[in-house]
């Protein structure tokens, strides 16, 4: 049996890949520096990834690894403890895995590589791996020093660093709230309305576990459409009227592209809000 850390097992992402990877059969090891709610179903292993001795002895026995331990987004902590602190994470990790020989190493990075929150427009839409790196935080930054570490030491070790850059991950428990942004498309054109199920992010975690690839590759994650109930091309045209549209686009279609994702991993987002929340019945507008 194959045998997977998933460091930041206890957050969000974590107990969706924890899940994910448990129900297809893998061994899962559960690392965090803190415990996991309740109800998780799961026992973790307390471990400091920000400590390289903590982080080999963690990895020790394992083939490979998905990394999601990190400060998980902007304005949490000062900027420099988000860049120091996850770069000190990703790199501990990374050089571990390089130094026990894992098989793979899968691991966050993130939609903010590609220039959120677009207070400069994006170059077109859909926006793919393309647009990358366009960091306007600290927080993309720590992302873009972990893509370009995991480019060269794929490159010395031979295994492969394969990087997901998440959309906003949510779920079932949120989705209810969306009707409060669709009188106003300017509350969530940060990310371009975009969002991604916390389960197709266990998904997507497996997927990348299991995909035959070589070398540093990353990939948007994205859900399959936005989180409004109005046409992708009319918010584009309210909000970024000046920013060419890639043919293509359906409906209500994400204007995160995910098809490389799709096309190399096999990822097809199997959830929307829409299966929680029926547009014709809210009144949020």
């Amino acid at each position: 049996m194959t045998r997977v850390a998933v460091t930041g097992a206890s957050g969000r992402a974590g107990r969706a890949t924890v899940a994910a990877l448990a129900g297809a059969g893998y061994e899962v090891v559960a690392l965090d520096i803190a415990p996991p709610p309740a109800d998780a179903g799961f026992y973790v292993v307390t471990v400091d990834v920000r400590d390289f001795g903590q982080t080999i002895d963690a990895l020790s026995g394992c083939d490979m690894v998905v990394h999601h331990a990190n400060i998980p987004m902007p304005g949490l902590r000062p900027d420099v403890v988000t860049l120091s602190d996850n770069t000190s994470m990703n790199t501990n990790v990374f050089m571990a895995a390089v130094k026990l020989g894992l098989q793979k190493v899968v691991w966050a990075s993130s939609e903010t590589t590609l220039g959120l929150p677009f207070d400069d427009p994006p170059a077109y839409v859909p926006i793919d791996e393309d647009h990358y790196p366009r960091p306007t935080s600290a927080y993309a930054l720590s992302k873009v020093l972990g893509e370009t570490a995991a480019h060269h030491l794929a490159e010395w070790s031979g295994i492969p660093f394969i990087g997901l850059r998440f959309s906003n991950i949510l779920g079932p428990a949120e989705y209810p709230l969306f009707p409060t942004f669709w009188k106003n498309p300017h509350l969530r054109k940060v990310n371009l309305w975009g969002y991604v199920d916390e389960r197709d992010v266990g998904s997507a975690c497996r997927l990348a576990i299991e995909a035959d690839l070589t070398g540093a590759r990353s990939y948007v994650i994205a859900a399959s459409d936005t989180v409004m109930d109005r046409p992708s091309r009319d918010l584009m045209a309210e909000v970024f009227p000046e920013v060419p549209m890639r043919d293509g686009l359906a409906e209500y279609g994400s204007l995160l592209s995910t098809a490389n994702a799709r096309r190399e991993l096999g990822y097809e987002p199997a959830h929307s809000w829409r299966d929680h929340v029926d547009p014709a019945t809210t009144n949020g507008r």
